[in-house]
């Protein structure tokens, strides 16, 4: 397997030079599996470029012509559905999808919602006394069940125009024609005076039957946006007893404070401070003023966290394909013995090779499992096996399926030694999987990070009558255990040690 085959990053199949995209500020996204970032729409607020505070003003002068139109309960289903719902920018590759690049998008349920919602969170949309300016992320405050995945489509889908253009200028300058191709996209732009989204041609790269779509670096975040509503959950005590309104603040306490039992937990509180703030939307408006003025910090937040995904999933797992690329795998026997035979490199690498390196970010190893998952769908970039991610099957979802055809399936599950319910899982999770996907056929992988971790799962399958068994993987990615002899080359040490 020759390192040519490798493609896995936008710049690996358009034959660009890496150099060339960061120069244009572009993220070089990954054309095998979404990666976990998204657009904030903050970060084009509170920007200095006249053209993201203008993509800003767009977005809140179409979020306030649906508001006015929501008042009006006659509108028709159709008008409904072509004003209120959007699907998932796909083409951006970014993002919390569990398979490739396919989320669910902003459907029915969520335009139902918005509807109802919107003329009553977004009144004063336009003409805010206390914060500098509106905010899209409002509608992520008022009540749970709008996420950050919704914010993003609902972004990606408004300055869909911007990123279409600032794409084909790339295209047109960096990739060869044969690479490119005009496709008629809709939903570009909104006509207030007839009222209609229009659609409009583009020459963009050609992935397949498909088009690929790139985005600044500078608009994008990860894990959750700088306005959000674990955060104004997380401050609200802070923000009520800073209101400047005395008898405002001594409401709000009376409100709250009445909510709470005398030994209150942390859930109670966080529900009290729910149904306060729904009783006082006012609180929303102090909370996004702390957050405008604080601006500078979610830039340099967003851009922390947008260099640690470059470090985590793409200049790492270059290092492990490379290494992947140099070892045969020959798809000989089923699914179960070509994922278990990639378990086991991975494994050696992880452990001899100083592999483990690729679950570090500043020292520190990660512990969450998602990542995890999607480093391991980006090592199967070259395979005739199917490797589906998070499949859903009825009984919930497992981490991976590698198929080749109906008939030869394995289930792979990826867990942290440290996961609190590592051993409920071990104990029932995949003997459910397997009886929903109509399989026999399971591993089970688990990624321990010390000694302790380690002697915990040990006992955890000694006590199920598990160890020893072919079918669970243990890897240690302990950064103190490994020979000190153990040599990395050094070009590779200062990439990873960034």
């Amino acid at each position: 397997m020759s390192t040519k085959t490798a493609k896995i990053y936008f710049t690996d199949f358009f034959e660009v030079m890496p150099e060339v995209l960061e120069g244009y500020g572009a993220f070089n996204v990954s054309l095998i599996n979404d990666l976990p970032l998204f657009i904030d729409p903050f970060l084009l607020f509170d920007s200095e470029k006249k053209e993201y505070q203008a993509l800003h003003e767009e977005i809140i002068r179409y979020v306030k012509f649906l508001r006015d139109v929501s008042s009006d309960d006659s509108i028709s289903k159709g008008l409904l559905n072509n004003w209120f719902q959007f699907p998932e920018v796909r083409q951006n590759w970014l993002g919390f999808s569990k398979t490739g690049n396919r989320g669910s998008g902003l459907g029915q349920i969520f335009a139902e919602g918005l509807h109802r919602s919107l003329h009553r969170v977004f009144k004063d949309f336009g003409s805010e006394i206390i914060t500098r300016g509106s905010h899209l992320e409002k509608l992520c405050l008022i009540a749970d069940g709008v996420g950050r995945d919704h914010l993003s489509d609902f972004t990606t889908n408004l300055i869909k125009r911007y990123l279409l253009e600032y794409t084909q200028t790339f295209a047109r300058e960096h990739i060869h024609p044969s690479m490119r191709a005009v496709f008629a996209i809709e939903k570009v732009s909104f006509d207030y005076a007839a009222r209609r989204w229009r659609g409009a041609h583009y020459e963009l790269p050609a992935f397949g039957p498909d088009f690929v779509l790139l985005s600044p670096k500078d608009i994008l975040t990860k894990d959750e946006a700088w306005i959000n509503r674990g955060d104004l959950l997380d401050q609200f005590q802070d923000i009520y007893t800073a209101m400047p309104d005395e008898q405002m603040r001594a409401q709000v306490n009376e409100y709250f404070i009445r909510r709470l039992s005398e030994d209150a937990k942390e859930d109670e509180i966080r529900e009290a401070a729910a149904a306060t703030i729904e009783h006082f939307p006012q609180l929303i408006d102090y909370y996004i003023r702390r957050k405008e003025d604080t601006g500078a910090e979610a830039h340099k937040v967003s851009g922390v966290k947008v260099r640690e995904t470059e470090i985590q999933f793409i200049q790492q797992i270059r290092v492990l394909v490379d290494q992947l690329a140099g070892t045969e795998f020959y798809e000989e026997g089923d699914s179960f013995e070509e994922a278990l035979r990639r378990l086991h490199f991975l494994k050696s690498v992880i452990e001899d090779q100083d592999g483990y390196r690729l679950f570090y970010l500043k020292g520190k190893p990660v512990q969450r499992e998602a990542d995890l998952q999607i480093m391991y769908r980006l090592t199967w970039y070259a395979s005739s096996y199917d490797a589906n991610r998070e499949v859903n099957n009825g009984r919930g979802p497992v981490d991976f399926k590698v198929s080749k055809g109906s008939a030869d399936k394995t289930l792979i599950e990826f867990k942290l030694a440290s996961n609190s319910k590592l051993k409920q899982n071990l104990k029932h999770q995949v003997g459910v999987y397997e009886a929903a996907n109509d399989t026999a056929k399971s591993i089970k992988a688990i990624l321990h990070f010390s000694d302790s971790e380690f002697r915990k799962v040990q006992d955890i399958l000694k006590e199920l009558g598990l160890l020893g068994r072919r079918d669970i993987v243990l890897i240690d990615a302990c950064a103190e255990n490994k020979p000190s002899a153990s040599k990395v080359d050094d070009i590779t040490q200062a990439r990873l040690d960034v």
